[in-house]
């Protein structure tokens, strides 16, 4: 069991590296381009040493990627999870490269993880861990070098004080050093829900490309903070979200769900199968929430929820991936040939890293925007990069993934070209 488990982590950047070699087919790219995003550009490995609430010392895994930096300084969140790896660290960092690259971002892809569950922490503790990430990477972060930004189980209140911290080691305010942090203390307005707006841009703009005209039934599998405001906002439109599910239960209605309810009990901290027997809402298992009826399948929990068992069962006519790297590689075959589009994740949740380069900037401008001027600007960069991708995939007659990847590969193959490839250098 442990063999196949190691196993099956050590493949993961390699499962990754599939899509790029098969966006590489469908363009005249030179073998220079490859052999540099094949491979990271750096990953540093730390332990974080803290003080406990109980007077004891205890250490933590901690890492960075640093994965390609042509088009710019590396971009990515920083996830406290006990279940991280070096070799996720990397392959998140490597989507990071290709969804800075298809929404035109001047930026490079990069990512942190700590191995912990923060849960088990003290408010204190945390506090402190988060500290001492920033101790540990002061040298590999900046403003022109590598920006973290929130991810699973970290916050705007861990932005903070990371940037707080950075502020202490540097001996001045640099708010551009973090994005997703307080309003208070520089974040954006916007921020919080853009992952989720990104998407629910997408799919408007395509609905009729995607057949999803009228009022659809949508299922969210993973109903955290992605998972509720991508729910909200279908919601506000009209439609109607029949399923969701939480790391402890899912709840279905054919009919649709009350959302506000659901909305309390999570702010309450109760299951989402705690609202069962209500308005002829029904508990179901987890895994059976894929294969509910619906129009759209929103997966916005964790990586290969989507596999090679269970994608012949989904009945949805597209999914979403709110989430990162939700759909393997046999499943996305499975899709394919029963119909089903796949919105990709590097395209469709890349709202998030889009709002926090507008923080970014505003940061260095030391001038703010309004919220509507944020959601103007999203919504402008994910039509007109979704169009291009949906043009890409009709002429090439391939699925929007690997459309999305040929339109991002086409962009950094530009920047790492002007560089020189073999070509230059032995004419």
């Amino acid at each position: 069991m442990e063999e196949r488990r190691l196993m099956k982590e050590s493949s993961i950047l390699d499962v990754a590296l599939t899509r790029l070699d098969d966006a590489a087919r469908h363009l005249q790219i030179h073998g220079d381009v490859l052999e540099r995003l094949k491979y990271p550009r750096e990953t540093t490995k730390v332990r974080l040493m803290i003080r406990m609430d109980d007077g004891s010392r205890k250490s933590f895994l901690a890492w960075r990627c640093r994965y390609d930096d042509t088009r710019g300084p590396t971009k990515g969140g920083i996830r406290f999870h006990p279940a991280s790896t070096a070799e996720e660290v990397e392959t998140l960092a490597f989507w990071m490269t290709f969804k800075c690259a298809v929404m035109n971002l001047p930026y490079g892809g990069g990512k942190g993880a700590v191995q912990v569950d923060p849960r088990t922490l003290s408010k204190a503790e945390l506090e402190r861990l988060s500290r001492a990430y920033v101790q540990a990477f002061a040298r590999i972060i900046g403003p022109d070098r590598d920006i973290p930004a929130p991810d699973v189980y970290t916050n705007a209140m861990i932005m903070g004080w990371m940037a707080d911290e950075y502020a202490s080691i540097v001996g001045q305010c640099v708010p551009a050093v973090i994005t997703g942090k307080p309003i208070a203390l520089g974040g954006s307005l916007g921020r919080e829900d853009a992952t989720a707006r990104g998407g629910y841009y997408l799919v408007r703009h395509l609905a009729r490309e995607l057949g999803l005209q009228g009022r659809m039934r949508v299922a969210v599998q993973g109903f955290g903070n992605a998972g509720q405001f991508i729910a909200s906002l279908l919601a506000e439109d009209g439609h109607d979200i029949v399923a969701v599910s939480d790391s402890r239960g899912a709840l279905h209605c054919p009919y649709g769900l009350d959302l506000r309810a659901l909305l309390r009990a999570k702010a309450a901290g109760l299951p989402v199968s705690a609202l069962a027997g209500q308005g002829g809402a029904v508990a179901v298992a987890p895994e059976e929430l894929v294969a509910v009826d619906c129009d759209l399948l929103v997966p916005a929990a964790l990586e290969n929820m989507i596999d090679e068992e269970n994608a012949r069962r989904i009945r949805a006519r597209a999914v979403l991936e709110l989430a990162n790297g939700p759909v393997t590689p046999e499943a996305d075959r499975i899709l394919e040939q029963a119909g089903v589009q796949v919105l990709p994740d590097i395209l469709a949740n890349a709202g998030g890293v889009t709002v926090s380069y507008f923080e970014w900037v505003q940061n260095r401008q030391g001038f703010y925007w309004t919220v509507e001027e944020v959601h103007e600007r999203l919504r402008a960069i994910v039509e007109r990069e979704g169009l291009q991708v949906w043009a890409i995939a009709q002429e090439r007659r391939v699925p929007l993934r690997t459309a999305a990847y040929i339109h991002a590969l086409s962009r950094l193959a530009s920047a790492i070209e002007a560089h020189g490839t073999q070509p230059f250098f032995t004419s």
